[in-house]
């Protein structure tokens, strides 16, 4: 710092309070400071505040600090909360903040002042403290950022409202800026506010500060844990505890309400840039509290950590994500966002499929005189209970058409739809879950959601409850149309959003469920003439769809108009999907697309949301049933197709011969199952596209090539570049696809590159590629660090015919002695041998030392077939030793251990995702002598 701004900041003049040194505190770091009081309460009294601070830090780096971010706790933690902050604020490289972390009077080693300070208090006291600091004087270039959690969200705010000339820009975590009139407070602090309680739970006793330490997510470490409790040890020491929770602006009696209503008007009414960083499982500061700080900061960047809770800054690394994002929103670095969509805008000019927009919406309304079907359900006969398996399979029921629309039909109750949602106040980007099962009642709500311009928010309930709740609370959808199952989970689990039913029913029915109104059974104003329909702008997000969370919580990923009708094009061009094509969609995301692309649709009877349930049979009623000539169906669905062959009659088989093009993604796909299909479906050409969530499809293979790539990587043939791991073919209509080099430590770190034989993170782009995930800034950031391409996390390479390998996932390597091994080629090895159904291979040991383990699901004839059944644990001697025969032989990789499953942990919604991190702790645990539990 400059020797003119030394000598002008007050000295912080040690104060009565013995410091002492804590876990990932900086020597010099821990400060006290005079300070004269302005407060209502004490006007004129010096107190002496405790700090910490980096600045001495940066004065010995000889650094001036760009501006300075001022951390402000919230109750009844202490600047101990922002030791990280305070520590990476130095090693910003060029570009350093100086970071003060403030401790309230009353709280952690601050004066105890034996007042009942008012929120207004301390609002004054955070005012005088900067003051007498020299903040106010010298903030730096940047001026002040603040940083806040828990009730520091108000303070920080207030002092903000009254420094605008200083206030820069707000980060908060966890907290909360107006609680309004007629809410209950959360329960935790109800209990804290009970006469009954309050005094003891928050002071005479440790209770408050107990169950606020409880709500880490992680495990303390101890001497962590003890610094946290260290300035709380006698009932004094306790007594801001107890008047920080006294001073909650529970209802506007209380003396902080209008405090609280003006700084929250204030913060809605200037243009901060603003960061919000937040823990979702947080008991205390609910959705709502983000859901309000969203509504006043329309353009925050907000990162969810969705395993995180209150204590955000414990559970997660926040110093990263904060000074990341000050560097960009405030200091001018190239915004990642941005950078991305302006080369996606670039790509889109320049790709083939740059011909002119055609809304989603576009072939409804070009068909609606046309009375040919358009969407088509099947459904059991009488609708009655399924039978039990008695034998070998069960005995699938007859199906039939449940429910039949033509094009004119459908266009009509979209229409009707719309209109029903537009009177219940959707409107233009309002966020709509739809919790319908994929069929012709979906289609019509997503149509209609894409008329209106609403955002779609698609969740399957596959994802499970608990998946489920996080991916909704995440979204936050404005409504929640449902069938009556969706509305009493809704109201079981609390999900967000108005509930409306996706149908008909009584009003006593509707209270029941907690729906306001059923979408088939709503009056509709007349519409009125000034309110027309308005066609939503390409690129404005049309939908938000969840991920299979099978490589960490489900994520949202939000799609525009543009791209989504760019998806359509790549699928429409790729596979030559003509106007009256007949599709069985027997994968939920094709629910959206059927209508798209001019196809007419059916939904078979299954669960689509349990791909497993797909049986033979119902498959071929449902093609039967339009003529389809197009299936699309997940490895898991094809897996129970082939099982359950044998209960086709001969006019399903026949029917199954008409198929001309069958399509399976979602998970990688054996040679065997596919080979098995190409005997159920002998004249189609059976397509394995690969993509994600983010990028669907990306690229396409058909058995024929895969038959063909299979043989130019046969070692015995001495072909260049030849592949290991599974074939995946070439990129799709419009799609480009790289590779990025990975070094010793399985980093992606090299230049992109389409080069043969260098395996690397398979990077993809494409019009039809993810616009952003949604709420995760973080996560997109990480995954868009190469603008305009979006980073997969598979790894892979090209052979010498330019065709891509995926060899496993980036978290799915091994690091053996000998160095990195891809698991793909082992696996599929092993899937060749006489009963074995899946493998995995994972890494058993410590990194840089693993040892490859391979774990085999046995194929469910030999499960249920003899006398004995197959045990979770060591695989039987002649199956282990072909195994490793087969791996050894294929890879070269010498097999430490074959370990067996009755089945393999998976993905919820594909079943077909094996859990390859969880399979490795449970090897290691067998192999180390542990109790053989259920993988």
């Amino acid at each position: 710092m400059a020797a003119a701004n030394r000598t002008s900041r007050p000295t912080p003049q040690p104060g009565p309070i013995p410091l002492k040194r804590w876990p990932g505190v900086a020597r010099h770091a821990s400060r006290t400071l005079r300070v004269k009081s302005s407060a209502a309460v004490d006007p004129g009294t010096y107190r002496t505040w405790h700090f910490l601070d980096n600045a001495p830090e940066l004065e010995r780096a000889g650094l001036e600090p760009v501006g300075t971010v001022l951390c402000v706790h919230g109750n009844p933690t202490w600047s101990y909360l922002w030791r990280d902050v305070v520590a990476a604020g130095s090693d910003a490289g060029s570009r350093p903040w100086r970071v003060v972390a403030i401790d309230h009077l009353d709280m952690g080693y601050s004066e105890r002042t034996g007042t009942e300070r008012s929120l207004q208090d301390r609002i004054r006291d955070l005012g005088d403290f900067t003051q007498a600091l020299g903040i106010d004087e010298n903030p730096g270039p940047e001026g002040v950022v603040t940083l806040s959690h828990d009730w520091g969200g108000l303070i920080s705010q207030g002092w903000g409202v009254e420094h605008p000339e200083l206030h820069r820009g707000r980060i908060f975590t966890n907290t909360a800026l107006y609680h309004a009139e007629g809410e209950k407070i959360p329960g935790a602090l109800r209990l804290a506010l009970h006469p009954a309680v309050h005094s003891r739970g928050t002071q005479s006793t440790t209770a408050f500060l107990d169950v606020t330490l409880s709500l880490h997510r992680g495990e303390w470490d101890p001497e962590t844990k003890k610094a946290y409790r260290s300035p709380y040890q006698s009932t004094k020491d306790r007594n801001g505890i107890r008047n920080f929770v006294a001073d909650i602006p529970m209802d506007p009696q209380h003396r902080a309400y209008p405090e609280m209503q003006r700084i929250a008007r204030a913060v809605a009414d200037d243009d901060l840039p603003c960061l919000v960083l937040w823990g979702p499982a947080d008991p205390v500061f609910k959705q709502r509290y983000l859901d309000d700080i969203l509504s006043r900061n329309p353009e925050a960047t907000l990162h969810r950590f969705d395993k995180a809770g209150h204590l955000v800054a414990e559970d997660e690394d926040i110093a990263s994500v904060l000074f990341t994002w000050l560097d960009e929103a405030l200091l001018g670095s190239p915004k990642v966002v941005e950078r991305h969509r302006v080369v996606r805008e670039k790509d889109r000019k320049s790709s083939p499929l740059a011909l002119d927009y055609r809304p989603m919406i576009s072939e409804l309304d070009e068909r609606r005189a046309d009375d040919s079907p358009a969407v088509v359900d099947m459904g059991p006969v009488n609708h009655g209970a399924r039978p039990k398996a008695t034998g070998k399979h069960a005995t699938a029921p007859l199906a039939t058409i449940r429910r039949q629309l033509s094009w004119r039909e459908l266009a009509e109750k979209v229409d009707h739809t719309a209109e029903v949602l537009r009177d219940l106040g959707v409107q233009a980007g309002t966020r709509v879950n739809l919790m319908v099962p994929p069929g012709s009642r979906l289609t019509t709500l997503i149509y209609a959601c894409l008329k209106i311009g609403a955002v779609i928010v698609v969740a399957d309930t596959g994802l499970g409850m608990k998946g489920l709740t996080r991916a909704l609370r995440g979204a936050s959808p404005e409504f929640l149309v449902g069938i009556p199952q969706a509305m009493l989970a809704a109201k079981a689990a609390g999900w967000p959003g108005r509930r409306v039913l996706a149908g008909t029913a009584h009003s006593s029915t509707l209270r029941l469920l907690g729906a306001e109104a059923g979408i088939d059974s709503h009056f509709v104003r007349e519409p009125q003439p000034t309110t027309p329909w308005n066609a939503p702008q390409p690129d404005n997000v049309a939908a938000i769809l969840y991920t299979s969370g099978s490589t960490g919580p489900a994520k949202g990923v939000a799609y525009t108009h543009r791209q989504l009708s760019s998806m359509r094009d790549a699928i429409q061009n790729t596979y030559s999907l003509s106007e009256g094509a007949g599709l069985v969609a027997g994968f939920a995301p094709f629910a959206l697309l059927g209508p798209a692309l001019g196809a007419t649709s059916v939904t078979p009877d299954m669960d689509v949301t349990q791909p497993k349930t797909l049986t033979a049979k119902a498959l071929a009623q449902a093609v039967e049933a339009i003529e389809a000539t197009v299936v699309f169906a997940s490895p898991a669905a094809l897996m129970n197709v082939v099982e359950t062959r044998e209960d086709m009659s001969e006019d399903e088989r026949e029917a199954m011969r008409r198929v001309g093009r069958l399509l399976s993604a979602g998970a990688p796909i054996t040679m065997p199952l596919l080979e098995s299909m190409a005997e159920i479906c002998p004249n189609a050409k059976l397509h394995t596209p690969y993509g994600m969530t983010e990028c669907l499809p990306l690229t396409d293979i058909n058995l024929d090539q895969i038959r063909e790539a299979e043989k130019d990587s046969d070692p015995e043939d001495g072909v260049e570049g030849a592949g290991s791991g599974v074939c995946v073919g070439t990129p799709v209509y419009g799609a480009r696809v790289q590779v990025v080099p990975l070094d010793e430590q399985g980093n992606a770190t090299g230049e992109p590159t389409h080069v043969q034989n260098v395996t690397g993170e398979i990077i993809a782009a494409a019009p039809h590629a993810k616009d952003h995930y949604d709420r995760l800034w973080w996560t997109e950031r990480a995954s868009d660090t190469i603008p305009g391409w979006h980073r997969t996390g598979d790894v892979g390479h090209f052979d010498a015919s330019g065709r891509l390998w995926v060899e496993g996932r980036l978290t799915h390597l091994l690091s053996t002695e000998e160095g990195l091994l891809t698991p793909v080629a082992g696996e599929t090895a092993a899937e060749k041998i006489s009963g074995v159904r899946r493998a995995a291979v994972v890494g058993v040991g410590p990194w840089g030392a693993q040892v490859p383990v391979v774990v085999v699901e046995r194929e469910s004839t030999a499960a249920r077939g003899g006398s004995r059944a197959v045990k979770d644990g060591p695989a039987p001697r002649a199956l282990a030793r072909a195994v490793r025969a087969s791996v050894e032989s294929a890879t070269g990789v010498r097999v430490a251990a074959v370990l067996q499953v009755r089945e393999h942990p998976t993905d919820i919604r594909h079943n077909s995702k094996i859990d390859r991190p969880r399979l490795a702790t449970w090897a290691s645990s067998v192999l180390s002598g542990g109790k053989v539990r259920k993988p």
